[in-house]
Protein backbone atom coordinates (compact mmCIF):
# COMPACT_ATOMS: atom_id res chain seq x y z
CA UNK A 1 0.00 0.00 0.00
CA UNK A 2 1.64 3.21 -1.14
CA UNK A 3 1.14 6.16 1.19
CA UNK A 4 3.18 8.77 -0.65
CA UNK A 5 0.21 11.12 -0.65
CA UNK A 6 0.21 11.01 3.18
CA UNK A 7 3.98 11.14 3.69
CA UNK A 8 5.37 14.06 5.70
CA UNK A 9 8.36 15.80 4.16
CA UNK A 10 11.07 14.27 6.34
CA UNK A 11 14.62 14.89 5.20
CA UNK A 12 15.90 11.46 6.16
CA UNK A 13 19.43 12.05 4.87
CA UNK A 14 19.86 15.21 6.94
CA UNK A 15 18.45 13.54 10.05
CA UNK A 16 20.78 10.54 9.71
CA UNK A 17 23.83 12.78 9.22
CA UNK A 18 22.91 14.75 12.34
CA UNK A 19 22.65 11.49 14.29
CA UNK A 20 26.06 10.34 13.03
CA UNK A 21 27.61 13.63 14.14
CA UNK A 22 26.86 12.63 17.75
CA UNK A 23 29.31 9.72 17.47
CA UNK A 24 33.09 9.55 17.85
CA UNK A 25 34.91 9.56 14.50
CA UNK A 26 35.56 5.82 14.20
CA UNK A 27 32.02 4.89 15.22
CA UNK A 28 30.66 7.48 12.80
CA UNK A 29 32.66 6.03 9.89
CA UNK A 30 31.80 2.42 10.74
CA UNK A 31 28.05 3.08 11.00
CA UNK A 32 28.07 5.37 7.97
CA UNK A 33 29.82 2.75 5.83
CA UNK A 34 27.82 -0.16 7.26
CA UNK A 35 24.45 1.39 6.37
CA UNK A 36 25.51 3.36 3.29
CA UNK A 37 24.75 6.73 4.88
CA UNK A 38 27.68 8.71 3.56
CA UNK A 39 27.44 8.44 -0.19
CA UNK A 40 28.30 4.81 -0.97
CA UNK A 41 26.58 1.44 -0.92
CA UNK A 42 26.36 -0.40 2.42
CA UNK A 43 29.53 -2.37 3.17
CA UNK A 44 30.01 -5.75 4.83
CA UNK A 45 31.75 -6.19 8.15
CA UNK A 46 34.72 -7.72 6.28
CA UNK A 47 34.99 -4.79 3.85
CA UNK A 48 34.98 -2.25 6.68
CA UNK A 49 37.43 -4.32 8.71
CA UNK A 50 39.83 -4.50 5.77
CA UNK A 51 39.71 -0.73 5.27
CA UNK A 52 40.45 -0.08 8.95
CA UNK A 53 42.89 -2.96 9.41
CA UNK A 54 40.77 -4.62 12.11
CA UNK A 55 38.80 -7.86 12.38
CA UNK A 56 35.18 -8.14 11.33
CA UNK A 57 34.31 -9.01 14.93
CA UNK A 58 35.84 -5.74 16.11
CA UNK A 59 33.76 -3.90 13.48
CA UNK A 60 30.66 -5.63 14.85
CA UNK A 61 31.52 -4.45 18.37
CA UNK A 62 32.04 -0.85 17.22
CA UNK A 63 28.73 -0.92 15.35
CA UNK A 64 26.90 -2.29 18.41
CA UNK A 65 28.43 0.37 20.68
CA UNK A 66 27.47 3.13 18.23
CA UNK A 67 23.86 1.99 17.86
CA UNK A 68 23.52 1.69 21.62
CA UNK A 69 24.79 5.26 22.01
CA UNK A 70 22.33 6.54 19.39
CA UNK A 71 19.23 5.03 21.04
CA UNK A 72 19.15 7.93 23.52
CA UNK A 73 18.33 10.30 20.65
CA UNK A 74 15.00 8.56 19.92
CA UNK A 75 13.36 10.99 22.32
CA UNK A 76 14.17 13.96 20.08
CA UNK A 77 11.04 15.58 18.68
CA UNK A 78 11.78 14.99 15.01
CA UNK A 79 12.87 11.39 15.57
CA UNK A 80 9.71 10.74 17.59
CA UNK A 81 7.61 12.14 14.75
CA UNK A 82 9.30 9.86 12.23
CA UNK A 83 8.90 6.78 14.42
CA UNK A 84 5.24 7.60 15.04
CA UNK A 85 4.74 7.89 11.29
CA UNK A 86 6.48 4.54 10.74
CA UNK A 87 4.32 2.97 13.45
CA UNK A 88 1.11 4.24 11.83
CA UNK A 89 2.27 2.85 8.49
CA UNK A 90 2.80 -0.61 9.97
CA UNK A 91 -0.60 -0.60 11.64
CA UNK A 92 -2.27 0.32 8.34
CA UNK A 93 -0.57 -2.74 6.82
CA UNK A 94 -1.48 -5.27 9.47
CA UNK A 95 1.74 -4.87 11.47
CA UNK A 96 4.02 -6.39 8.78
CA UNK A 97 5.46 -5.28 5.45
CA UNK A 98 7.85 -6.72 2.87
CA UNK A 99 11.14 -4.84 3.08
CA UNK A 100 11.48 -3.58 -0.49
CA UNK A 101 7.86 -2.41 -0.58
CA UNK A 102 8.23 -0.75 2.82
CA UNK A 103 11.32 1.20 1.76
CA UNK A 104 9.65 2.27 -1.48
CA UNK A 105 6.60 3.52 0.44
CA UNK A 106 8.40 5.25 3.30
CA UNK A 107 11.44 6.60 1.49
CA UNK A 108 10.18 7.16 -2.03
CA UNK A 109 13.45 8.04 -3.76
CA UNK A 110 16.02 5.25 -3.72
CA UNK A 111 18.76 7.48 -2.27
CA UNK A 112 16.69 7.69 0.93
CA UNK A 113 16.28 3.92 1.38
CA UNK A 114 19.47 3.44 3.39
CA UNK A 115 18.47 6.19 5.80
CA UNK A 116 15.01 4.75 6.40
CA UNK A 117 16.53 1.29 6.89
CA UNK A 118 18.98 2.76 9.42
CA UNK A 119 16.18 4.47 11.38
CA UNK A 120 14.22 1.22 11.49
CA UNK A 121 17.24 -0.68 12.81
CA UNK A 122 17.87 2.03 15.38
CA UNK A 123 14.33 1.94 16.80
CA UNK A 124 13.02 -0.57 19.33
CA UNK A 125 9.45 -1.08 18.01
CA UNK A 126 10.51 -2.47 14.63
CA UNK A 127 11.87 -5.96 13.98
CA UNK A 128 13.46 -7.33 10.81
CA UNK A 129 12.83 -10.94 9.78
CA UNK A 130 15.39 -12.28 7.31
CA UNK A 131 14.64 -13.83 3.94
CA UNK A 132 14.12 -17.60 3.76
CA UNK A 133 12.92 -20.18 1.24
CA UNK A 134 9.30 -19.33 2.14
CA UNK A 135 9.42 -15.56 2.58
CA UNK A 136 11.09 -12.37 1.45
CA UNK A 137 12.74 -10.25 4.14
CA UNK A 138 10.18 -8.14 5.99
CA UNK A 139 9.65 -5.90 9.00
CA UNK A 140 7.16 -6.28 11.82
CA UNK A 141 5.89 -4.61 14.97
CA UNK A 142 6.09 -8.04 16.65
CA UNK A 143 9.40 -9.80 17.16
CA UNK A 144 8.04 -13.36 17.11
CA UNK A 145 5.70 -13.03 14.15
CA UNK A 146 7.21 -15.55 11.72
CA UNK A 147 5.27 -18.61 12.87
CA UNK A 148 1.94 -16.79 12.62
CA UNK A 149 2.81 -15.41 9.19
CA UNK A 150 3.91 -18.79 7.78
CA UNK A 151 0.72 -20.42 9.10
CA UNK A 152 -1.30 -17.76 7.26
CA UNK A 153 0.63 -18.39 4.04
CA UNK A 154 0.12 -22.16 4.33
CA UNK A 155 -3.62 -21.59 4.64
CA UNK A 156 -3.57 -19.38 1.54
CA UNK A 157 -1.54 -21.95 -0.40
CA UNK A 158 -4.05 -24.68 0.50
CA UNK A 159 -6.88 -22.52 -0.83
CA UNK A 160 -5.13 -22.07 -4.19
CA UNK A 161 -4.33 -25.78 -4.43
CA UNK A 162 -8.00 -26.64 -3.78
CA UNK A 163 -9.38 -24.00 -6.17
CA UNK A 164 -6.74 -24.65 -8.87
CA UNK A 165 -7.13 -21.09 -10.15
CA UNK A 166 -6.04 -17.55 -9.23
CA UNK A 167 -8.33 -15.59 -6.93
CA UNK A 168 -8.96 -11.87 -6.35
CA UNK A 169 -8.07 -10.61 -2.86
CA UNK A 170 -11.76 -10.36 -1.87
CA UNK A 171 -12.29 -14.09 -2.47
CA UNK A 172 -9.22 -15.01 -0.43
CA UNK A 173 -10.35 -12.83 2.46
CA UNK A 174 -13.81 -14.43 2.43
CA UNK A 175 -12.31 -17.90 2.89
CA UNK A 176 -9.50 -17.10 5.34
CA UNK A 177 -10.69 -16.58 8.89
CA UNK A 178 -9.02 -15.60 12.13
CA UNK A 179 -6.60 -12.95 10.90
CA UNK A 180 -7.14 -9.24 10.15
CA UNK A 181 -7.62 -8.27 6.51
CA UNK A 182 -4.51 -6.06 6.28
CA UNK A 183 -2.31 -8.71 7.88
CA UNK A 184 -3.42 -11.31 5.31
CA UNK A 185 -2.80 -8.97 2.35
CA UNK A 186 0.65 -7.96 3.61
CA UNK A 187 1.49 -11.62 4.26
CA UNK A 188 0.62 -12.54 0.66
CA UNK A 189 3.14 -9.92 -0.52
CA UNK A 190 5.81 -11.48 1.69
CA UNK A 191 5.30 -15.04 0.38
CA UNK A 192 7.69 -16.39 -2.23
CA UNK A 193 5.38 -19.10 -3.58
CA UNK A 194 2.36 -16.78 -3.88
CA UNK A 195 2.28 -13.71 -6.11
CA UNK A 196 -0.08 -11.17 -7.59
CA UNK A 197 -0.48 -11.57 -11.35
CA UNK A 198 -0.84 -8.88 -14.03
CA UNK A 199 -4.66 -9.00 -13.72
CA UNK A 200 -4.62 -8.19 -9.98
CA UNK A 201 -5.40 -11.72 -8.82
CA UNK A 202 -3.27 -13.88 -6.52
CA UNK A 203 -2.11 -17.43 -7.12
CA UNK A 204 0.83 -19.80 -6.93
CA UNK A 205 3.97 -18.17 -8.33
CA UNK A 206 4.61 -20.92 -10.90
CA UNK A 207 1.19 -20.56 -12.54
CA UNK A 208 1.34 -18.95 -16.03
CA UNK A 209 -1.60 -16.68 -15.10
CA UNK A 210 0.54 -15.25 -12.31
CA UNK A 211 4.00 -15.28 -13.83
CA UNK A 212 3.62 -15.53 -17.62
CA UNK A 213 6.59 -17.12 -19.36
CA UNK A 214 6.08 -15.94 -22.93
CA UNK A 215 3.83 -14.35 -25.53
CA UNK A 216 1.22 -17.15 -25.41
CA UNK A 217 0.75 -16.72 -21.68
CA UNK A 218 0.44 -12.98 -22.16
CA UNK A 219 -2.16 -13.56 -24.89
CA UNK A 220 -4.10 -15.79 -22.50
CA UNK A 221 -4.11 -13.02 -19.89
CA UNK A 222 -5.14 -10.44 -22.48
CA UNK A 223 -8.19 -12.51 -23.48
CA UNK A 224 -9.05 -13.20 -19.83
CA UNK A 225 -8.90 -9.48 -19.15
CA UNK A 226 -11.18 -8.60 -22.08
CA UNK A 227 -13.50 -11.59 -21.70
CA UNK A 228 -14.40 -11.86 -25.39
CA UNK A 229 -12.86 -13.00 -28.72
CA UNK A 230 -10.32 -10.56 -30.16
CA UNK A 231 -8.25 -10.06 -33.28
CA UNK A 232 -4.63 -11.04 -32.72
CA UNK A 233 -3.52 -7.42 -33.18
CA UNK A 234 -5.83 -6.31 -30.35
CA UNK A 235 -4.60 -9.21 -28.22
CA UNK A 236 -1.00 -8.04 -28.78
CA UNK A 237 -1.91 -4.46 -27.76
CA UNK A 238 -3.53 -5.57 -24.51
CA UNK A 239 -0.69 -8.01 -23.78
CA UNK A 240 1.87 -5.23 -24.16
CA UNK A 241 -0.13 -3.04 -21.76
CA UNK A 242 0.00 -5.86 -19.20
CA UNK A 243 3.75 -6.40 -19.50
CA UNK A 244 5.68 -5.75 -16.34
CA UNK A 245 8.69 -3.48 -16.87
CA UNK A 246 11.57 -5.45 -18.35
CA UNK A 247 9.65 -8.76 -18.14
CA UNK A 248 10.38 -9.81 -21.70
CA UNK A 249 10.37 -8.38 -25.20
CA UNK A 250 7.37 -6.60 -26.67
CA UNK A 251 4.68 -8.88 -28.10
CA UNK A 252 4.67 -8.65 -31.92
CA UNK A 253 1.26 -9.26 -33.57
CA UNK A 254 2.41 -11.60 -36.35
CA UNK A 255 4.59 -13.62 -33.99
CA UNK A 256 1.61 -13.92 -31.65
CA UNK A 257 -0.66 -15.06 -34.50
CA UNK A 258 1.77 -17.83 -35.41
CA UNK A 259 2.06 -18.97 -31.79
CA UNK A 260 -1.67 -19.02 -31.03
CA UNK A 261 -2.44 -21.31 -33.97
CA UNK A 262 -0.33 -24.03 -32.32
CA UNK A 263 -1.62 -23.63 -28.75
CA UNK A 264 -4.62 -25.72 -27.66
CA UNK A 265 -5.82 -23.04 -25.24
CA UNK A 266 -6.87 -20.84 -28.18
CA UNK A 267 -9.47 -21.34 -30.91
CA UNK A 268 -9.51 -19.42 -34.19
CA UNK A 269 -13.15 -18.27 -34.43
CA UNK A 270 -12.88 -15.78 -37.29
CA UNK A 271 -10.35 -14.18 -39.60
CA UNK A 272 -7.46 -13.54 -37.23
CA UNK A 273 -9.86 -13.62 -34.27
CA UNK A 274 -9.15 -15.88 -31.30
CA UNK A 275 -11.14 -17.05 -28.29
CA UNK A 276 -10.23 -19.22 -25.32
CA UNK A 277 -11.19 -22.89 -25.53
CA UNK A 278 -12.24 -22.78 -21.88
CA UNK A 279 -15.09 -20.45 -22.91
CA UNK A 280 -16.74 -23.38 -24.68
CA UNK A 281 -15.34 -22.92 -28.19
CA UNK A 282 -14.45 -26.01 -30.23
CA UNK A 283 -11.72 -26.44 -32.80
CA UNK A 284 -12.53 -27.17 -36.44
CA UNK A 285 -13.92 -25.72 -39.64
CA UNK A 286 -17.48 -24.41 -40.04
CA UNK A 287 -18.42 -27.75 -41.62
CA UNK A 288 -16.98 -29.63 -38.65
CA UNK A 289 -18.88 -27.38 -36.25
CA UNK A 290 -22.15 -28.15 -38.11
CA UNK A 291 -21.41 -31.88 -37.96
CA UNK A 292 -20.76 -31.63 -34.24
CA UNK A 293 -24.02 -29.75 -33.66
CA UNK A 294 -26.14 -32.24 -35.61
CA UNK A 295 -24.47 -35.24 -33.97
CA UNK A 296 -25.45 -33.85 -30.58
CA UNK A 297 -29.07 -33.40 -31.60
CA UNK A 298 -31.73 -36.12 -31.32
CA UNK A 299 -33.57 -35.62 -34.62
CA UNK A 300 -31.51 -33.13 -36.65
CA UNK A 301 -31.64 -29.33 -36.56
CA UNK A 302 -33.45 -26.61 -38.46
CA UNK A 303 -31.53 -24.11 -40.56
CA UNK A 304 -32.05 -21.39 -37.93
CA UNK A 305 -30.87 -23.69 -35.12
CA UNK A 306 -27.72 -24.51 -37.06
CA UNK A 307 -27.01 -20.84 -37.84
CA UNK A 308 -27.46 -19.93 -34.17
CA UNK A 309 -25.23 -22.79 -33.06
CA UNK A 310 -22.43 -21.96 -35.51
CA UNK A 311 -22.54 -18.24 -34.69
CA UNK A 312 -22.03 -19.20 -31.06
CA UNK A 313 -18.77 -20.81 -32.11
CA UNK A 314 -17.55 -18.76 -35.07
CA UNK A 315 -17.60 -15.15 -36.22
CA UNK A 316 -18.68 -15.80 -39.83
CA UNK A 317 -21.35 -14.58 -42.24
CA UNK A 318 -24.68 -16.40 -42.65
CA UNK A 319 -23.82 -17.21 -46.27
CA UNK A 320 -20.68 -19.06 -45.18
CA UNK A 321 -22.80 -21.29 -42.96
CA UNK A 322 -25.41 -21.87 -45.67
CA UNK A 323 -22.77 -22.74 -48.28
CA UNK A 324 -21.42 -25.44 -45.98
CA UNK A 325 -24.91 -26.64 -45.09
CA UNK A 326 -25.86 -27.09 -48.76
CA UNK A 327 -23.02 -29.57 -49.25
CA UNK A 328 -25.07 -32.71 -49.96
CA UNK A 329 -22.02 -34.91 -49.47
CA UNK A 330 -22.37 -34.29 -45.74
CA UNK A 331 -25.82 -32.89 -44.95
CA UNK A 332 -29.33 -33.96 -45.91
CA UNK A 333 -32.68 -32.27 -45.30
CA UNK A 334 -35.41 -34.67 -44.13
CA UNK A 335 -39.17 -34.50 -44.64
CA UNK A 336 -39.60 -32.38 -41.49
CA UNK A 337 -37.25 -29.75 -42.92
CA UNK A 338 -34.49 -30.61 -40.45
CA UNK A 339 -30.89 -31.19 -41.40
CA UNK A 340 -29.29 -34.53 -40.63
CA UNK A 341 -25.94 -36.09 -41.48
CA UNK A 342 -25.40 -38.17 -44.58
CA UNK A 343 -24.61 -41.65 -43.32
CA UNK A 344 -21.22 -41.51 -45.02
CA UNK A 345 -20.14 -38.40 -43.03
Amino acid sequence: MAINNLKPQFNYSQICLELLNNLPERQRQVVGNRFGLIGQDPQTLQEIGDSFGITRERVRQIEKEALSRLTEYQSQKQIKEILAFFNDYFRQNGGVKREDLLLADLAGESNQHSCVYFLLVLSDPFHRIAESEENYSFWSLEENILGRLLATLQSAKSIFEDEKRPLPPENILLVMKGEPRDFILSSLEIAKNIEEGPLGVFGLADWPEIKPKGVKDMAYLALKKKGEPLHFRNIADIANDLLRPNSFKKVLPQTLHNELIRDERFVLVGRGIYALKEWGYNNGTVREIIIHLIKNSESGLTKDEIIKGVLGQRLVKHNTILLNLHNKKHFLRNQEGRYVLDKKS
